[in-house]
Protein backbone atom coordinates (compact mmCIF):
# COMPACT_ATOMS: atom_id res chain seq x y z
CA UNK A 1 0.00 0.00 0.00
CA UNK A 2 1.27 3.45 -0.95
CA UNK A 3 1.77 5.91 1.68
CA UNK A 4 -1.05 8.49 0.43
CA UNK A 5 -3.20 5.46 0.11
CA UNK A 6 -2.70 4.47 3.55
CA UNK A 7 -3.25 8.52 5.01
CA UNK A 8 -6.23 8.30 3.24
CA UNK A 9 -7.42 4.63 4.46
CA UNK A 10 -6.57 6.64 8.28
CA UNK A 11 -8.63 9.64 7.72
CA UNK A 12 -11.36 7.23 6.50
CA UNK A 13 -11.37 5.44 9.37
CA UNK A 14 -10.71 7.95 11.59
CA UNK A 15 -7.56 6.96 13.40
CA UNK A 16 -4.82 9.82 14.54
CA UNK A 17 -1.59 10.39 13.08
CA UNK A 18 0.95 10.59 15.34
CA UNK A 19 1.18 14.55 15.90
CA UNK A 20 4.60 16.01 15.06
CA UNK A 21 6.34 16.89 19.33
CA UNK A 22 6.05 20.94 19.36
CA UNK A 23 8.76 22.30 22.54
CA UNK A 24 6.16 24.86 24.23
CA UNK A 25 7.60 27.48 26.06
CA UNK A 26 5.47 30.53 27.68
CA UNK A 27 5.87 33.80 28.23
CA UNK A 28 4.43 35.20 30.90
CA UNK A 29 5.12 38.86 31.04
CA UNK A 30 3.90 42.14 31.95
CA UNK A 31 2.44 43.12 28.61
CA UNK A 32 0.13 45.93 29.35
CA UNK A 33 0.65 47.95 32.79
CA UNK A 34 3.13 50.21 34.13
CA UNK A 35 6.31 48.48 32.80
CA UNK A 36 4.97 47.70 29.48
CA UNK A 37 7.90 49.48 27.02
CA UNK A 38 10.92 47.06 29.18
CA UNK A 39 8.21 43.94 28.64
CA UNK A 40 8.23 44.52 24.63
CA UNK A 41 11.85 45.12 24.62
CA UNK A 42 12.24 41.75 26.55
CA UNK A 43 9.75 39.40 23.78
CA UNK A 44 11.53 40.81 21.00
CA UNK A 45 14.46 39.70 22.73
CA UNK A 46 13.28 36.27 23.45
CA UNK A 47 12.47 35.50 19.92
CA UNK A 48 15.31 37.06 18.84
CA UNK A 49 17.31 35.29 21.08
CA UNK A 50 15.35 31.76 20.13
CA UNK A 51 16.01 32.51 16.51
CA UNK A 52 19.74 33.05 16.94
CA UNK A 53 20.76 29.89 18.70
CA UNK A 54 19.00 27.69 16.63
CA UNK A 55 20.23 29.32 13.41
CA UNK A 56 17.12 30.82 12.14
CA UNK A 57 15.22 27.46 12.29
CA UNK A 58 13.37 28.09 15.23
CA UNK A 59 13.69 24.36 16.51
CA UNK A 60 15.54 22.31 18.98
CA UNK A 61 16.63 18.36 19.32
CA UNK A 62 14.04 18.34 15.65
CA UNK A 63 11.65 19.44 17.46
CA UNK A 64 9.85 22.86 16.34
CA UNK A 65 9.78 25.49 19.65
CA UNK A 66 6.41 27.24 19.78
CA UNK A 67 6.20 30.52 22.27
CA UNK A 68 2.89 30.84 24.04
CA UNK A 69 2.65 34.55 25.01
CA UNK A 70 0.80 35.26 28.59
CA UNK A 71 -0.18 38.74 29.42
CA UNK A 72 0.51 39.04 33.73
CA UNK A 73 -0.68 42.73 33.66
CA UNK A 74 2.37 43.70 36.38
CA UNK A 75 -0.58 41.40 38.51
CA UNK A 76 0.89 39.46 41.14
CA UNK A 77 -2.30 37.23 40.89
CA UNK A 78 -3.10 37.20 37.24
CA UNK A 79 0.81 36.30 36.88
CA UNK A 80 0.91 33.12 38.86
CA UNK A 81 -2.95 32.50 37.12
CA UNK A 82 -1.20 32.57 34.11
CA UNK A 83 1.64 30.36 34.36
CA UNK A 84 -0.21 27.80 35.77
CA UNK A 85 -2.67 28.25 32.62
CA UNK A 86 0.61 27.53 30.56
CA UNK A 87 1.90 24.78 32.43
CA UNK A 88 -1.90 22.85 33.18
CA UNK A 89 -3.92 24.05 30.13
CA UNK A 90 -1.46 24.62 27.46
CA UNK A 91 1.01 21.95 28.15
CA UNK A 92 4.16 23.89 28.33
CA UNK A 93 7.37 22.36 28.87
CA UNK A 94 9.01 25.70 30.60
CA UNK A 95 8.41 29.17 30.93
CA UNK A 96 10.31 32.56 30.87
CA UNK A 97 9.28 35.94 32.50
CA UNK A 98 7.70 38.62 33.78
CA UNK A 99 9.37 41.96 34.14
CA UNK A 100 7.80 42.75 37.88
CA UNK A 101 9.68 41.43 40.81
CA UNK A 102 5.79 41.05 42.45
CA UNK A 103 5.08 38.97 39.69
CA UNK A 104 7.79 37.07 39.78
CA UNK A 105 7.89 36.18 43.25
CA UNK A 106 3.92 34.78 43.20
CA UNK A 107 5.19 33.06 40.13
CA UNK A 108 7.52 30.81 41.74
CA UNK A 109 5.57 28.55 43.71
CA UNK A 110 3.74 27.76 40.76
CA UNK A 111 6.69 26.74 39.09
CA UNK A 112 7.31 24.38 42.30
CA UNK A 113 3.63 22.78 41.71
CA UNK A 114 3.93 21.73 38.34
CA UNK A 115 7.93 21.00 38.60
CA UNK A 116 8.37 23.00 35.51
CA UNK A 117 11.65 25.14 34.86
CA UNK A 118 10.67 28.79 34.72
CA UNK A 119 13.89 31.14 33.27
CA UNK A 120 13.33 34.55 35.42
CA UNK A 121 13.93 37.19 33.06
CA UNK A 122 13.99 40.21 33.49
CA UNK A 123 12.29 40.69 37.11
CA UNK A 124 15.48 41.87 39.51
CA UNK A 125 14.67 41.25 43.32
CA UNK A 126 17.42 39.16 45.56
CA UNK A 127 14.67 37.12 46.74
CA UNK A 128 13.62 35.55 43.51
CA UNK A 129 16.52 33.52 43.67
CA UNK A 130 17.28 33.98 47.45
CA UNK A 131 14.91 33.95 50.44
CA UNK A 132 11.74 32.84 47.81
CA UNK A 133 13.66 30.55 45.50
CA UNK A 134 13.00 26.49 44.56
CA UNK A 135 15.37 24.61 42.58
CA UNK A 136 12.94 25.04 39.38
CA UNK A 137 14.12 28.61 38.78
CA UNK A 138 16.86 29.55 36.77
CA UNK A 139 17.27 33.47 36.41
CA UNK A 140 19.62 35.23 33.32
CA UNK A 141 18.30 38.86 34.64
CA UNK A 142 20.92 40.24 36.86
CA UNK A 143 19.64 40.49 40.55
CA UNK A 144 19.90 43.58 42.69
CA UNK A 145 22.95 42.34 44.45
CA UNK A 146 24.51 42.68 40.90
CA UNK A 147 23.27 45.84 40.27
CA UNK A 148 24.08 46.83 44.31
CA UNK A 149 27.57 45.91 43.94
CA UNK A 150 28.71 47.21 40.73
CA UNK A 151 27.17 50.55 41.94
CA UNK A 152 29.18 50.18 44.87
CA UNK A 153 32.67 49.91 42.85
CA UNK A 154 31.93 52.61 41.29
CA UNK A 155 30.61 54.91 43.99
CA UNK A 156 32.00 53.59 47.04
CA UNK A 157 35.24 55.71 46.95
CA UNK A 158 36.87 56.69 50.16
CA UNK A 159 35.70 60.19 51.89
CA UNK A 160 32.30 59.48 49.61
CA UNK A 161 28.99 60.17 51.79
CA UNK A 162 25.99 58.76 50.16
CA UNK A 163 21.71 58.70 50.48
CA UNK A 164 19.65 56.65 48.69
CA UNK A 165 16.08 56.91 47.14
CA UNK A 166 14.01 54.15 46.04
CA UNK A 167 9.99 52.81 45.12
CA UNK A 168 8.66 51.15 48.04
CA UNK A 169 8.33 47.24 46.71
CA UNK A 170 10.51 44.17 46.13
CA UNK A 171 12.42 45.94 43.68
CA UNK A 172 13.41 48.88 45.72
CA UNK A 173 13.62 47.20 48.95
CA UNK A 174 15.87 45.15 47.67
CA UNK A 175 18.00 46.69 45.56
CA UNK A 176 18.93 49.03 48.50
CA UNK A 177 19.62 46.20 51.15
CA UNK A 178 22.33 44.44 48.71
CA UNK A 179 23.34 48.07 47.99
CA UNK A 180 24.33 48.99 51.59
CA UNK A 181 25.23 45.76 51.95
CA UNK A 182 27.89 45.86 49.15
CA UNK A 183 28.48 49.84 49.84
CA UNK A 184 29.80 48.58 53.25
CA UNK A 185 33.03 46.59 52.13
CA UNK A 186 33.79 50.16 50.22
CA UNK A 187 35.63 53.55 51.91
CA UNK A 188 31.91 55.15 51.27
CA UNK A 189 29.49 55.66 53.82
CA UNK A 190 25.76 55.37 53.61
CA UNK A 191 24.09 58.48 55.41
CA UNK A 192 19.94 58.39 54.54
CA UNK A 193 17.67 56.25 53.11
CA UNK A 194 14.40 57.13 51.34
CA UNK A 195 11.58 55.12 50.31
CA UNK A 196 8.15 56.33 47.89
CA UNK A 197 4.99 54.72 46.65
CA UNK A 198 5.74 53.42 43.39
CA UNK A 199 3.35 56.09 41.83
CA UNK A 200 5.30 58.92 43.54
CA UNK A 201 5.32 62.13 41.32
CA UNK A 202 6.12 64.77 43.74
CA UNK A 203 9.60 64.20 45.22
CA UNK A 204 9.81 67.02 47.23
CA UNK A 205 9.64 66.03 50.91
CA UNK A 206 11.89 62.89 50.24
CA UNK A 207 14.47 65.79 48.83
CA UNK A 208 14.36 68.01 51.63
CA UNK A 209 14.38 65.34 53.71
CA UNK A 210 17.96 64.16 52.18
CA UNK A 211 19.34 67.72 52.17
CA UNK A 212 18.57 68.27 55.72
CA UNK A 213 20.56 64.97 56.21
CA UNK A 214 23.40 65.45 53.91
CA UNK A 215 23.81 69.36 53.71
CA UNK A 216 26.22 69.96 56.47
CA UNK A 217 28.58 67.37 55.56
CA UNK A 218 31.94 67.07 54.00
CA UNK A 219 33.30 65.67 51.43
CA UNK A 220 31.90 64.32 48.30
CA UNK A 221 28.01 63.79 48.30
CA UNK A 222 26.06 61.18 46.01
CA UNK A 223 21.89 61.22 45.83
CA UNK A 224 22.18 57.22 44.74
CA UNK A 225 18.33 56.85 43.16
CA UNK A 226 16.94 53.32 42.09
CA UNK A 227 13.66 53.61 39.97
CA UNK A 228 11.71 52.03 37.63
CA UNK A 229 9.21 53.38 35.54
CA UNK A 230 7.25 56.90 35.60
CA UNK A 231 7.56 59.75 37.97
CA UNK A 232 11.06 61.17 36.92
CA UNK A 233 12.59 61.61 40.83
CA UNK A 234 15.65 62.61 39.29
CA UNK A 235 14.88 65.24 37.35
CA UNK A 236 12.31 66.56 39.27
CA UNK A 237 15.03 66.77 42.30
CA UNK A 238 17.28 67.98 40.38
CA UNK A 239 15.55 71.34 39.20
CA UNK A 240 15.46 71.28 43.34
CA UNK A 241 19.25 72.42 42.81
CA UNK A 242 21.10 69.34 45.22
CA UNK A 243 24.33 71.15 43.96
CA UNK A 244 23.81 73.99 46.07
CA UNK A 245 24.51 71.24 48.84
CA UNK A 246 27.43 69.66 46.96
CA UNK A 247 24.99 66.62 46.53
CA UNK A 248 25.09 65.06 43.19
CA UNK A 249 23.00 62.37 41.81
CA UNK A 250 23.84 59.19 40.89
CA UNK A 251 22.27 56.44 39.30
CA UNK A 252 22.53 52.75 37.32
CA UNK A 253 21.72 52.25 33.70
CA UNK A 254 18.28 51.96 32.23
CA UNK A 255 16.52 52.41 28.66
CA UNK A 256 16.90 54.24 26.19
CA UNK A 257 13.81 56.41 26.45
CA UNK A 258 14.90 56.69 29.79
CA UNK A 259 18.67 57.75 29.02
CA UNK A 260 17.24 61.08 27.18
CA UNK A 261 16.57 62.44 30.97
CA UNK A 262 20.34 61.52 31.74
CA UNK A 263 21.84 64.00 29.14
CA UNK A 264 21.18 66.39 32.11
CA UNK A 265 23.59 64.65 34.25
CA UNK A 266 26.83 65.19 32.38
CA UNK A 267 29.55 63.23 33.65
CA UNK A 268 27.05 61.08 36.37
CA UNK A 269 28.18 58.09 37.29
CA UNK A 270 27.06 54.84 38.09
CA UNK A 271 26.71 50.70 36.88
CA UNK A 272 25.00 49.53 34.15
CA UNK A 273 23.49 45.84 33.11
CA UNK A 274 23.97 46.57 29.30
CA UNK A 275 24.40 49.74 26.72
CA UNK A 276 24.06 48.14 23.07
CA UNK A 277 27.57 49.87 21.93
CA UNK A 278 29.51 48.49 25.61
CA UNK A 279 30.04 44.70 24.50
CA UNK A 280 32.17 43.12 22.05
CA UNK A 281 31.22 40.26 20.82
CA UNK A 282 29.91 38.36 18.43
CA UNK A 283 26.01 37.66 19.34
CA UNK A 284 26.46 41.19 20.45
CA UNK A 285 27.38 42.26 16.94
CA UNK A 286 24.25 40.24 15.66
CA UNK A 287 21.43 41.53 18.00
CA UNK A 288 22.20 45.44 17.11
CA UNK A 289 23.13 44.84 13.11
CA UNK A 290 19.60 42.52 13.23
CA UNK A 291 17.70 44.87 15.44
CA UNK A 292 18.65 48.17 13.35
CA UNK A 293 17.50 46.40 10.34
CA UNK A 294 14.43 44.90 11.66
CA UNK A 295 13.24 48.01 14.23
CA UNK A 296 15.45 50.95 13.16
CA UNK A 297 16.82 51.68 16.06
CA UNK A 298 19.60 50.15 18.35
CA UNK A 299 18.99 46.71 21.02
CA UNK A 300 17.83 48.76 24.09
CA UNK A 301 18.28 47.16 27.83
CA UNK A 302 15.59 44.70 28.28
CA UNK A 303 16.10 43.00 24.86
CA UNK A 304 19.89 41.79 25.37
CA UNK A 305 18.24 40.25 28.67
CA UNK A 306 15.23 38.57 26.27
CA UNK A 307 17.82 37.27 24.12
CA UNK A 308 20.17 35.96 26.43
CA UNK A 309 17.20 33.94 28.21
CA UNK A 310 16.07 32.51 24.59
CA UNK A 311 19.79 31.56 24.36
CA UNK A 312 19.94 29.50 27.95
CA UNK A 313 16.17 27.94 26.78
CA UNK A 314 17.73 26.93 23.67
CA UNK A 315 21.15 25.60 25.48
CA UNK A 316 19.53 24.27 28.37
CA UNK A 317 17.36 21.72 25.77
CA UNK A 318 20.15 20.75 23.55
CA UNK A 319 22.33 19.81 26.61
CA UNK A 320 19.47 18.21 27.94
CA UNK A 321 18.61 16.25 24.83
CA UNK A 322 15.22 16.53 25.83
CA UNK A 323 12.22 18.89 27.69
CA UNK A 324 12.29 16.31 30.90
CA UNK A 325 12.72 19.34 34.13
CA UNK A 326 15.07 16.80 35.79
CA UNK A 327 17.50 16.45 32.51
CA UNK A 328 17.36 20.32 32.05
CA UNK A 329 18.05 21.15 35.73
CA UNK A 330 21.29 18.81 35.43
CA UNK A 331 22.05 20.69 32.05
CA UNK A 332 21.73 24.46 33.30
CA UNK A 333 23.88 23.80 36.62
CA UNK A 334 27.00 25.28 36.45
CA UNK A 335 26.04 26.09 32.22
CA UNK A 336 28.00 28.29 30.31
CA UNK A 337 26.32 29.96 27.40
CA UNK A 338 27.38 33.33 25.28
CA UNK A 339 24.57 36.37 25.44
CA UNK A 340 24.78 39.90 24.24
CA UNK A 341 26.94 40.34 27.29
CA UNK A 342 29.48 37.91 27.00
CA UNK A 343 29.34 34.86 29.26
CA UNK A 344 26.81 34.17 31.23
CA UNK A 345 26.85 31.24 34.45
CA UNK A 346 24.17 29.35 35.96
CA UNK A 347 25.18 29.18 39.31
CA UNK A 348 24.49 25.61 40.56
CA UNK A 349 24.05 27.03 44.22
CA UNK A 350 21.57 29.26 43.27
CA UNK A 351 20.77 29.06 39.81
CA UNK A 352 21.67 32.47 38.96
CA UNK A 353 23.27 33.84 35.82
CA UNK A 354 26.66 35.26 37.13
CA UNK A 355 27.38 37.85 34.55
CA UNK A 356 29.55 41.47 33.60
CA UNK A 357 28.28 44.78 34.30
CA UNK A 358 29.57 48.65 33.39
CA UNK A 359 31.08 51.09 35.31
CA UNK A 360 30.02 53.91 32.93
CA UNK A 361 30.76 57.87 32.74
CA UNK A 362 27.58 59.80 31.29
CA UNK A 363 28.76 61.63 28.19
CA UNK A 364 26.31 64.04 26.07
CA UNK A 365 26.67 64.29 22.72
CA UNK A 366 23.92 67.06 21.06
CA UNK A 367 24.00 64.80 17.61
CA UNK A 368 22.72 62.06 20.15
CA UNK A 369 18.71 62.17 21.85
CA UNK A 370 19.99 60.37 24.84
CA UNK A 371 22.94 60.39 27.74
CA UNK A 372 25.86 58.07 26.54
CA UNK A 373 26.74 55.96 29.52
CA UNK A 374 30.38 55.74 28.13
CA UNK A 375 32.42 52.61 29.13
CA UNK A 376 34.85 53.68 32.12
CA UNK A 377 35.58 49.89 32.84
CA UNK A 378 33.83 46.34 32.59
CA UNK A 379 33.57 45.04 36.27
CA UNK A 380 33.87 41.39 35.16
CA UNK A 381 31.95 38.02 36.95
CA UNK A 382 35.79 37.58 39.40
CA UNK A 383 34.99 40.59 40.86
CA UNK A 384 31.21 39.72 41.46
CA UNK A 385 31.25 38.38 44.53
CA UNK A 386 27.33 37.91 44.72
CA UNK A 387 25.89 36.50 48.16
CA UNK A 388 24.26 33.24 47.87
CA UNK A 389 20.82 34.44 49.74
CA UNK A 390 18.50 31.13 49.28
CA UNK A 391 18.10 29.00 51.93
CA UNK A 392 17.81 25.60 50.97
Amino acid sequence: MKFTTAVALTALLGWALPAAADIKIAHVYDKTGALEAYAKQSHDGLMMGLEYATGGTMEVNGEKIVVIEKDSQLKPDVGRAMLAEAFGDDGADLAIGPVGSGVALAMLPVAQEFEKILIVEPAVADSVTGSAWNRYIFRTGRNSSQDAISNAVALGRDGVKIATLAQDYAFGRDGIAAFKEALAGTKAELVVEEYAPTDTTDFTAYAERIFNAMKDLPGDKRLFVIWAGGGNPMGKIQAMDPSRFGIEIATGGNILEALKAYKAFPGMEGATYYYYDIPKNPVNDWLVKEHMARFGSPPDFFTAGGMAAGIAAVEALKKAGSTDTEALITAMEGMEFETPKGKMIFRAEDHQALQSMYHFKIKVDPNVEWGIPELVREIPIEEMNIPIRNTR
